[in-house]
């Protein structure tokens, strides 16, 4: 359990952590929102409002025959799915289709797009120009122009136009309204608008800005734009959506598609209709010859034979064999028409239509005959249109063709086998009618063969008047073929814009604001390989201990210290100073303490450090000496007034003559003396590893409380590793955002190697946001913090 509590602290602490990183570069992000919030204000002002336009159909269900027990079959059989010819996921796709969309394009002649120009902003304008433009036609392979053609009326009779074509080569002229104009892409001619009130029209000499498009290419552009959806799962209502910036355009679009689409079902629809009555009128040019030809015989047999009224004499027999008489021409004629769809149903052709109401599947006996045919129909129709676009080596063409295939085997079958029923049955009336005409041995020859001649113009009489009255019907269903889509709502359009909304792109745009500082101080901190803040070292070099920080200063502030000074420079020094104290615990009060001040690489502070401890600890009382032993490239005289060629501590090591009193000095600061490098000799790590230095330590411990030694870089030279057997600490210096955290494992491999004694860590140049642990109330205590303003001024 202590364990899981420990977890969720450190947690808290990172979370913590990660949240003042960012919280430090808070006026970036104030910057952000601001400027983001701005352009987002003049995005709304000048962007153009978008309005969604809706418009709602009911697609009707139409009825149809009885599905045939081998139909219902092969859909167990899952051979014939997906033949609905009412599936509202196929009217969604006609919807959709370019072949409905162009005619939209074309009727309401969408390939030309009207613009005024407001300021600098274009404004599209929808049937208000003073004029129309009509386009001829297109040259062939020449592309239309990306810019808006320039077209401005002049009077009643004349305007002026100009533009570029697609090559950006100029063109312009004035013209006549109504005559052929020559444009570098296409003929057009540009007529008055009358189908707008005047006073609705646009001022005559506003100039009106005209682009070009093909209708494929426009058609294409509306799809992509316009939103077709089912209203719920188990409706057949279909919604359908466009937004766009003109309304009455928009609301036109949706109204032509769906009288697009009821037109096109009616053309489909009174396709069976239509092929029924032409076959119907072929059968009925033949039946009326067959009849003619029955009639004459008739009176031929009556003429020759000199009868009368045959009928009468044989009325009482008549009576008994009139019920097998109507049976057998009942017979008779579903076998005429059986016989004759046979014939028309193996030509095989798969773009041809059954007549659907012949009534050849009517009663018992063929109740789902009719089924077949209508089905069969609604293929041939499906593939008909699918033909308009594709060729038959298309996979849907193909499965349709398939599925046509096996519906005409199916109807034959079914056919076939109505066939041998109705010969069964005529067989037995056959049977019937020779045991009747056996009763009647003993009427006349010739009133058999009278008889014979009546039943054939019976049969075929029949059958005429039977087409007739189906070709009616036929005529009568393309007459009151109904729509198949019945408009719910007509398309209107939402009273406030659906884009841009106002809360969704503030809200973006503080987003953004927010997102973009954030990213730009994330990528930074990524790419950042600088030591920032004490928790960085201690992240690398949790081992060593961190005596102290020293601030950042301005360029107008001092970078040393006085005794009485209580700036946030001096206050570092002094919390240095305590540190170092413990630091010796455990050493001789009495015994001189030697400090080495030493850092990776130059440009650190670490002679910065140096020079200020060297004064925090003689302004206890302390007698100090600061020890310049960079020898190569010497900073002190940066930060103490001397003469720079006196004679110091190169001087002392190369010449034995010279004793330590002739290269100390007093610096000007109670209780602290100095000792320069001196001259920069040519070989200073030799003069290092010589017994004068030995012999330069031990005196200056007889005669100081401290010795502090400003040492060149150990990154860059070997010198200060020459000299650290006579320190009893080094303090070494990083800087905030200019060392390396690679430096880190230079100064652990250092420190393993056993090349540096007891070795703590001073951060130096440290920023206010990342001093201490994450300071935010300054760098001092007592005193008053500056506001804003005053900060403002003293930069």
């Amino acid at each position: 359990m202590n364990e899981h509590m420990h977890f969720e602290q450190e947690e808290e602490i990172h979370l913590r952590e990660l949240l003042e990183r960012y919280l430090r570069h808070w006026k970036w992000f104030v910057l952000g929102v601001i400027v983001a919030a701005a352009g987002a204000v003049s995005y709304l002002k000048f962007a153009t409002p978008v309005y969604q336009n809706k418009a709602s159909i009911l697609i009707k269900d139409e009825k149809g025959g009885g599905m045939a027990s081998e139909l219902s079959a092969l859909q167990d059989l899952g051979m014939l799915g997906g033949m609905s010819s009412n599936s509202v996921e196929n009217e969604i796709e006609i919807l959709r289709s370019s072949r409905l969309m162009e005619r939209v394009v074309e009727e309401l002649e969408l390939h030309l797009g009207y613009f005024i120009k407001e300021g600098f902003l274009t404004k599209e304008v929808y049937g208000t120009a003073p004029f129309k433009v009509k386009v001829l036609d297109y040259k062939k392979g020449v592309k239309l122009p990306s810019e808006l053609v320039k077209i401005t009326m002049l009077n009643d009779e004349q305007f002026e136009y100009a533009g570029e074509d697609f090559e950006g080569e100029s063109f312009e002229g004035i013209a006549d309204l109504g005559n052929k104009i020559g444009l570098p892409f296409a003929h057009i001619m540009v007529l008055p608008n009358s189908d707008v009130p005047v006073e609705d029209l646009l001022p005559a000499d506003e100039a009106v800005y005209v682009s070009f498009s093909t209708i494929p290419a426009m058609a294409e552009s509306l799809i992509k734009k316009i939103g077709v959806s089912l209203a719920s799962k188990d409706a057949t209502v279909i919604n359908l959506s466009l937004a766009h910036p003109v309304r009455p355009k928009a609301k036109d679009v949706l109204n032509e598609l769906v009288n697009q689409y009821n037109e096109d079902a009616i053309v489909d629809n009174n396709l069976v209709s239509k092929n029924t009555a032409e076959f119907i009128d072929a059968r009925l040019q033949i039946i009326a010859k067959e009849l003619d030809s029955v009639e004459t015989d008739k009176v031929n047999f009556k003429s020759d034979n000199r009868l009368t009224d045959i009928q009468a004499e044989a009325q009482l027999f008549l009576e008994n064999v009139s019920e097998v008489e109507k049976r057998h021409l009942e017979l008779a004629t579903q076998m005429e028409v059986i016989n004759t769809m046979i014939t028309y149903l193996e030509e095989g052709d798969n773009s041809k239509l059954l007549p659907a109401n012949l009534g050849i599947g009517e009663g018992n006996e063929g109740s789902g005959l009719a089924g077949l045919i209508t089905t069969y129909n609604t293929l041939v129709i499906e593939r008909g249109n699918l033909r308009k676009n594709s060729t038959e080596k298309n996979p849907v063409v193909k499965n349709i063709d398939s599925q046509i295939e096996q519906l005409r085997a199916t109807v034959l079958e079914s056919l076939e086998t109505q066939k041998i029923g109705l010969q069964i049955a005529m067989n037995d009336i056959r049977r019937r009618e020779n045991r009747i005409e056996g009763e009647i041995a003993g009427v006349p020859n010739k009133e058999k063969q009278f008889r014979n001649i009546e039943r054939q113009q019976n049969i075929k009489e029949a059958l005429y008047l039977y087409l007739l009255q189906k070709r009616e019907e036929a005529s009568i269903s393309m007459a009151v073929t109904a729509p198949k889509a019945k408009i719910v709502d007509y398309a209107k359009s939402s009273i406030e814009p659906v884009a841009p909304k106002a809360p969704v792109v503030l809200g973006g745009a503080v987003l953004l604001g927010l997102l973009f500082p954030f990213l730009v101080i994330f990528v930074h901190d990524i790419l950042n390989n600088k030591i920032q803040s004490r928790k960085d070292i201690e992240k690398n070099l949790p081992e060593l201990p961190i005596v102290g920080e020293l601030p950042r200063l301005g360029e107008k502030e001092d970078k040393m210290i006085a005794n009485d000074n209580r700036s946030a420079l001096a206050e570092s020094f002094r919390i240095i100073r305590t540190n170092l104290q413990y630091m010796f615990v455990g050493k001789d009060k009495n015994e001189t303490r030697t400090i080495m001040v030493t850092s990776t690489t130059k440009g650190e502070g670490k002679s910065l450090t140096s020079s200020n401890l060297a004064i925090s600890l003689a302004n206890t009382g302390k007698k100090v000496v600061l020890v310049g032993a960079d020898l190569r490239n010497p900073q002190i005289k940066a930060y103490f007034e001397h003469d720079r060629n006196r004679t110091g501590l190169s001087n002392f090591l190369h010449d034995t003559n010279i004793s330590l009193d002739k290269i100390r000095f007093n610096s000007g600061i109670s209780n602290l003396d100095l000792v320069t490098s001196g001259s920069i000799p040519p070989n200073p790590a030799e003069l290092l590893m010589g017994e004068r230095t030995a012999e330069f330590f031990k005196e200056l411990k007889q005669k100081y409380d401290y010795v502090i030694i400003d040492s060149a870089p150990l990154l860059l030279v070997t010198d200060s590793l020459l000299i650290t057997e006579y320190a009893d600490l080094v303090v070494y210096v990083m800087r905030s955002g200019y060392s390396e955290e690679r430096f880190t494992d230079f100064i652990k491999d250092t420190i393993k190697s056993k090349k540096l004694p007891a070795t703590s860590i001073v951060l130096n140049d440290v920023k206010q946001a990342y001093f201490g642990y994450g300071n935010k109330y300054g760098y001092t205590y007592g005193q008053q913090e500056k506001t804003f303003f005053q900060k403002l001024l003293n930069r």
